[in-house]
């Protein structure tokens, strides 16, 4: 008799998802049922899956939560740089909230033990000022209609917690790399793979990542240990870096000399805002850390894997994926 608990993963072909299935389809403990609406080819072959065009489709399927015993909610509308949609805080809103609360609504009546939602850093803000770091328990100030989406949420959830059996969890990551990253850190491996000069030399600020080992981890942890039932965490490799010290480090996971031009951190933030890019400038050069005490004081947990290995197994997907 197969005695695993099942798990439900949403977004189970994209970043995070899909590391969330593998990492659970290697357990004998747990038994991954996949929500995914890309290709599932990234998926383990004997790993249960559901197709959906969008999350709202689950509504209608109620018999899918029937004897699953925990929901891992890593499915959103992302945040983007070039938004396109004329009132972007209702797309977030009918994905981050609606859609999330329907879901919730619908697990706890099938009994489900517990509901963990994916959240982001971006609740508590957009950044953060030397020696204070965001804490878990800070007044959150999201600043963007993805942030505020995401905090709409976990309000939601933690009321919906007040009235029914069902115990949530909240991990608000920062920023997430690992192998098969995309975006901005695929590109600035980019730039180091091909030796190009960066200005990106004497950038003094803190930024604190995730990668997906120490993620999932943390999300495995949040599975089963009972203080972590209606809790907020948030979660980071455990060692912020600047900017500066990102690219060298990377540079050196992917066997290259980072080729840094010391320019002044002013001089590029007043070049951002020439060209109109006050975002860019706050992403390069300001600060973004985090204070994981609560989790590791909380739930006994300590990341496991450090930036430089995670740092090296990102880049080692990155070359296959060049030489190929």
């Amino acid at each position: 008799m197969d005695e695993r608990l099942n798990v439900l993963v949403t977004g189970a072909s994209g970043f995070v998802g899909s590391s969330l299935v593998k990492m659970l389809s290697a357990s004998t403990k747990y038994r991954p049922l996949a929500v995914y609406r890309g290709a599932p080819a990234s998926l383990p072959s004997r790993v249960d899956s559901i197709f959906v065009r969008n999350l709202s489709e689950l509504a209608g399927q109620s018999a899918v939560l029937s004897g699953v015993d925990v929901v891992i909610h890593a499915a959103a509308r992302v945040h983007v740089m070039s938004e396109v949609a004329t009132d972007p805080l209702s797309e977030f809103r009918k994905v981050n909230v609606e859609d999330t609360m329907n879901l919730a609504r619908q697990a706890a009546s099938a009994g489900v033990r517990r509901f963990i939602f994916i959240s982001s850093i971006k609740v508590n803000g957009e950044f953060t000022l030397p020696g204070k770091p965001f804490t878990a328990d800070a007044v959150p100030a999201p600043m963007d209609p993805y942030g505020v989406s995401k905090f709409e949420a976990e309000q939601a959830l933690l009321e919906l917690a007040t009235r029914s059996n069902m115990e949530i969890v909240i991990i608000r990551p920062t920023l997430i790399y690992g192998p098969g990253v995309k975006a901005n850190f695929q590109s600035m491996m980019n730039w180091l793979y091909k030796r190009i000069p960066l200005p990106f030399g004497s950038i003094d600020n803190k930024r604190s990542l995730v990668s997906l080992g120490n993620l999932s981890d943390l999300v495995w942890i949040c599975m089963q240990h009972p203080a972590a039932a209606n809790q907020v965490f948030l979660v980071s490799d455990g060692e912020s870096l600047s900017t500066t010290q990102l690219l060298r480090r990377t540079a050196s996971a992917l066997g290259r000399k980072a080729l840094l031009v010391p320019v002044p951190m002013a001089f590029l933030v007043f070049a951002a805002r020439l060209l109109r890019k006050p975002a860019l400038s706050q992403r390069l050069c300001g600060s973004l850390e985090v204070d994981i005490n609560k989790t590791r004081n909380l739930l006994n947990w300590e990341p496991p894997v450090s930036v430089d290995d995670a740092l090296r197994e990102t880049a080692r997907h990155f070359m296959d994926k060049k030489e190929k």
